[in-house]
């Protein structure tokens, strides 16, 4: 049985979700025709998925990198699609252009990480601009980090690790986490066939990344705002 129950000062372990590489070849296309591209290898299907699993209709969603595959899914579910307003260049596919910096009505802030303006090793000042994210939030809503890469460590502390840190001293509560992965998966599990088990992929000596890290967090009790 599952442990729901924080363990002494241990908070509780946030539920794991996963997403698997579409079986299809359907790519949704924007108003334009243009088909719409990956969120960072991740299916738009995928995407309108989260937007709708974290939103209400009507809802905001606050996307830091204004990806169009973002904005989209959040038009086709009714969402208003939105970029601060120190954002330079914005998709089409905005209801508005940007929101003021001190909007606290967003259901879902969307951001990436690493950041080329945010030290993943500095857990602080991570969480600062953690924070400043939370504030865009209503009571209730949602931020929804991707790791796009493993990022810098600190220490026997992983880049996964750092970010939930930071999130929760920012006063966010870690919900949940889903791994997203990158690639199908193989037909047969590759250890219990007979045939010699084929090496991983490797570009410039590493190892292909098979999966990327979502990482979801809410403002407050979600179960209280349902009530």
């Amino acid at each position: 049985m599952p442990q729901t129950q924080p363990i002494g000062n241990r908070p509780p372990r946030a539920p794991i979700g996963l997403l698997l590489v579409p079986p299809h070849a359907h790519r949704p296309r924007q108003h334009s025709g243009a088909v719409l591209p990956d969120w960072y290898g991740i299916h738009p299907e995928h995407v309108a998925h989260l937007i709708a699993r974290y939103t209400r209709d009507g809802d905001t969603v606050l996307d830091l990198d204004a990806h169009p595959t973002t904005a989209a899914a959040a038009r086709h579910l009714h969402r208003r699609a939105a970029v601060p307003h120190t954002h330079s260049e914005a998709p089409d596919e905005l209801d508005a252009p940007n929101i003021p910096s001190d909007v606290t009505s967003a259901g879902l802030v969307v951001a990436t990480l690493p950041r080329l303006d945010v030290d993943s090793r500095d857990i602080p000042a991570l969480s600062r601009v953690i924070d400043v994210w939370r504030a865009y939030l209503r009571p209730g809503g949602f931020l929804l980090t991707l790791l796009t890469a493993a990022g810098p460590s600190t220490g026997a502390i992983g880049h996964r690790s750092s970010v939930i840190a930071a999130a929760r001293a920012a006063g966010l509560i870690y919900h949940q986490h889903i791994p997203a992965l990158l690639a199908p998966l193989p037909p047969t599990e590759p250890r219990t066939g007979l045939d010699p088990a084929s090496r991983p992929l490797l570009l410039d000596g590493r190892h292909v990344r098979a999966h990327r890290d979502l990482l979801a967090f809410a403002s407050t009790t979600p179960e209280a705002t349902d009530a």
